[in-house]
């Protein structure tokens, strides 16, 4: 097999693209051939160790990956090879094969094609949580959704429309902003070009959005949470642009909000009878067209450095996609 190895995580430029034993599936685990696996934040900040989830050295990156079984190990009795299946943890991707513990593994719907599954589990599944679960999101509700453009705000733009609510994509270009329309917005702001609280506070007529979604933390943070409604919800989704904003507690108290954590990964740890009733949801919804990831491009499995490379211009619309 061939795999991206990180034996020294001080960014992408260390990984090393490289010819490796095909492993033997253990205990509890089945081998895949992987089809396509998709490129998320914290694949990045895995490899420059500042994820909070230390790998031990060496090993392959990516989280987030699709195929077909070859093999099975002991113990394993509802998979067999030839199941198409997708896997979520946080390494092996970035290879042409990989072990799995079955626990991370997660049978296709017919219906779902891999490219897709491999670019589905991650945003939608961390999404879905967000918004349905802890926001409750309810219909005729309106979400801001921050970085919009990106792999878990396109999701979330598909999602809260789903789920009947109004959504205002905030995206940092022209062709972001019309991207984010194609999927469903029903209106736009680009906060590199207008003050975000004024601009909320026209799109709502003063009201300001129920919920906002905010995986880019930074300087946003404080405009969004000033522009929202009485009793809403602020999701805390990740901080993509660097900082961690510090933000007045007082604001919370005058509008009767609540700031909300969205931690998906101890989520689906803790909890997997919801997250796996979530995904059949998410399914269910992709089955009937409510929701399909964006993919922005496929580059061979080989050419990793240059899709991170990619994601960090800050130019990806929806989802990158690296293919064997």
């Amino acid at each position: 097999m061939q795999a991206w190895l990180c034996d020294n995580p001080t960014g992408v430029e260390a990984l090393r693209w490289t010819e490796l034993p095909t492993p033997e599936p253990g205990p509890g685990q089945v081998r895949i051939k992987i089809h396509a696996a998709s490129l998320n934040f914290p694949d990045l900040l895995t490899v420059q160790n500042k994820y909070q989830i230390k790998p031990a050295l060496p090993f392959v990156p990516g989280g987030e990956y699709a195929g077909t079984i070859e093999a099975v190990g002991g113990g394993v009795s509802h998979f067999k090879p030839g199941d198409r299946v997708a896997s979520i943890g946080v390494t092996g991707g970035f290879a042409t094969h990989a072990c799995a513990d079955v626990a991370t593994v997660m049978p296709l719907p017919a219906a779902v094609a891999l490219d897709d599954a491999a670019a589905f589990t991650f945003t939608y599944g961390t999404t879905h949580h967000a918004l349905i679960d802890r926001a409750a999101l309810r219909p005729g509700e309106t979400v801001l959704v921050l970085g919009a453009a990106g792999g878990v705000g396109s999701a979330a733009v598909q999602i809260a429309k789903a789920a009947g609510a109004r959504v205002i994509a905030a995206a940092s270009s022209a062709d972001k902003l019309a991207f984010c329309r194609q999927l469903g917005a029903d209106a736009g702001i680009d906060p590199s070009r207008d003050n975000l609280r004024e601009a909320v506070k026209t799109a709502t007529g003063g009201r300001g959005p129920d919920v906002v979604y905010d995986p880019v933390g930074g300087d946003l943070a404080e405009q969004a949470l000033r522009s929202i409604a009485w009793r809403g919800r602020y999701l805390v989704v990740g901080f993509a642009s660097g900082p961690i904003p510090a933000l007045p507690w007082n604001l919370v108290l005058l509008k009767g909000a609540s700031i909300v954590g969205v931690f998906w990964g101890d989520f689906v740890r803790r909890e997997p009878k919801a997250f796996g009733q979530g995904m059949a949801e998410l399914f269910a919804w992709y089955s009937q067209g409510r929701v399909k990831p964006a993919i922005d491009s496929r580059l061979p499995m080989s050419a990793l450095p240059e899709a991170y490379a990619k994601m960090g211009s800050r130019r990806v619309l929806g989802k990158l996609l690296m293919v064997n």
